[in-house]
């Protein structure tokens, strides 16, 4: 009767389980990654569940072709960062389990000076010729290559794609944005910085963004 009574006053959490995904992309260089970073990227949500970071973001830049790309981009979800004021706002990140694709939903919040939040929606998936893949919306994706440096965990794009009618579509370099590199840089004491940087060969860095963000409170 006791236990019965304590099994209604005290909720079960599951322990999280371990998430060996990006652990099996990196092999061996996956213990090059800080502690911090490797208990951030090897704690399986449960099917649904998500995880919130807190942050602000600290840097933005970009030329002026690379903001004529961005404002594009906002067609298709506005998948890259576009507004200057969103230094020394806000920014949310949340990663939610999907367990019908055994990927993750992430969701990136940006303040702004003036209007709603700009906010990002992509999915990652485990698949294609890298082993994993980010999908905007609108039948675009990446394939992206991942790295372990010292201080980080990096993510390259290797090639986009369209997706239309179930069919793949690899796009032609010249049709490319360029070279996209998202960084997740630890900074110890529960702080990391997420980076963003898209270069292209003919007009130079096109965009460049940091934001600093806290582990989230377990």
């Amino acid at each position: 009767m006791n236990a019965l009574k304590l099994s209604h006053i005290i909720p079960f959490h599951p322990p999280p389980r371990t998430d060996t995904r990006f652990r099996d992309l990196l092999g061996p260089d996956w213990h090059r990654l800080p502690a911090a970073i490797r208990k951030r990227f090897g704690k399986r949500l449960q099917g649904g569940s998500s995880v919130t970071y807190q942050g602000i973001v600290t840097k933005m830049r970009m030329n002026r072709a690379g903001w004529c790309l961005a404002q594009l981009a906002r067609l298709v979800g506005a998948p890259l960062p576009y507004d200057m004021s969103s230094v020394n706002r806000p920014a949310v990140v949340v990663v939610t389990e999907d367990a019908a694709t055994n990927g993750q939903f992430w969701i990136r919040q940006y303040g702004r000076a003036k209007g709603f939040p700009q906010t990002v929606h992509s999915s990652k998936r485990f698949s294609g010729p890298t082993g994993l893949e980010e999908y905007i919306g609108h039948g675009i994706g990446m394939a992206l290559r991942v790295e372990a440096a010292d201080d980080a965990l990096l993510f390259k794009s290797d090639q986009f794609f369209l997706q239309i009618a179930g069919r793949r579509f690899r796009l032609p370099r010249i049709l490319s944005p360029g070279k996209l590199v998202i960084g997740h840089h630890d900074l110890g004491d529960g702080a990391f910085v997420f980076t963003l940087s898209l270069k292209h060969r003919l007009f130079g860095e096109l965009i460049a963004q940091d934001a600093v963000f806290q582990d989230a409170k377990e």
